[in-house]
């Protein structure tokens, strides 16, 4: 029995397990009650009385140490199972790098920060339009060339239902459902048939502003517009409004900026002038207001409008309209610390 007894305590001290099954079937071999040991313990009763007592003393220690064994080999699989439960299996080998935001959002997100600071409020609409919110109630009768000044994409054979060519469309919905005084700031994308080039895309994004009360008048136009190309351009930037032609408002002007490159010197850039076109602004028509419900005689109201894309050019050089629209990470990735 002393041989039976260290060579059992040579296969314990030398057990492994790879995982909760094996444990068990050593833990079963070994300690259960038709185990190896419990069995030596069994074979005890005949050993002579003389033996006994180093038997016995044998037979705990194995015991003993087996149960320690499989104590250790327990613990040593839940530190095992614990540590794998700290790995994501999920990820990718790669670091995961945080992406950054477009640069049609950074600045669009910028301009709305602008002009909230003179209390406009964001107003959204629908890009699925009817005639009569793009171009009707905006002083476009049927028969009127402005029309062809935009080539529209049409959803159906019915010419009633559009894509909107101006996000103006917003307005005319603000206009028919809310009382002045109103001062909202209509971002959203637009569509025009055009063929795409580095300078135009048949899709595209503006922002608009409209602001009617009483006694508005065209010098309060021109301070915003002042306000916001100083805070977008920076504080040495100066305007200049030139007189121009727009179906929805009366009297209209296109408004130039001094050249952010060359600081209103004369560069490639701005052709030499000095001057940069950002967006086209106006009083609002009489006949768009009465159009919407609006009494004319008592309110009056501007509006302005320009391309996010334009801007954006201005701001950070773009010189591809393509590339705002290609997701072409080399170039996203150049605007990660931006704003």
């Amino acid at each position: 029995m002393k041989e039976r007894i260290k060579q059992l305590l040579d296969e314990i001290k030398g057990l492994q397990a790879i995982n909760r099954d094996d444990l068990e079937s050593l833990r079963i071999k070994y300690l259960s009650k038709k185990g190896e040991i419990t069995s030596l313990f069994n074979d005890f009763r005949t050993i002579s009385n003389e033996q006994k007592k180093e038997i016995g003393q044998m037979l705990n220690d194995l015991k003993n140490t087996a149960q320690d064994k499989i104590n250790e080999l327990k613990s040593n699989l839940e530190s095992k199972v614990s540590e794998e439960n700290k790995l994501d299996l999920t990820r990718t080998p790669d670091p995961i790098e945080l992406g950054s935001r477009h640069p049609l959002s950074i600045v669009k997100t910028e301009i709305a920060d602008i002009f909230g600071r003179l209390g406009f409020v964001i107003a959204e609409g629908p890009e699925v339009e009817d005639d009569w919110h793009v171009f009707s109630a905006l002083n476009f009768p049927p028969e009127h060339p402005a029309r062809d000044m935009q080539d529209t994409f049409f959803i159906t054979r019915d010419p009633d239902v559009l894509l909107r060519t101006h996000t103006s469309s917003v307005q005319t919905r603000i206009m028919t459902t809310q009382e002045p005084p109103i001062r909202v700031l209509c971002p959203g994308r637009v569509y025009r048939n055009e063929a795409i080039s580095y300078r135009a895309h048949c899709f595209f994004h503006q922002v608009e502003g409209l602001y009617i009360d009483k006694n508005v008048s065209f010098a309060d136009l021109k301070q915003a517009l002042l306000y916001f190309a100083k805070e977008m351009f920076g504080e040495g930037t100066k305007i200049r409004l030139r007189p121009s032609y727009f179906p929805f408002t009366e009297p209209s002007a296109e408004m130039d900026i001094s050249c952010n490159l060359c600081g209103g010197k004369g560069c490639p850039f701005c052709k030499g002038t000095g001057w940069v076109e950002i967006l086209g602004c106006g009083m609002v028509d009489p006949n768009v207001l009465e159009s919407c419900g609006i009494d004319s005689k008592v309110y009056s109201g501007y509006a302005f409008g320009m391309g996010i894309e334009r801007i954006t050019n201005l701001k950070y050089q773009v010189k591809d309209l393509r590339m705002f629209s290609e997701n072409d990470v080399r170039f996203l990735n150049q605007f990660k610390s931006a704003y």
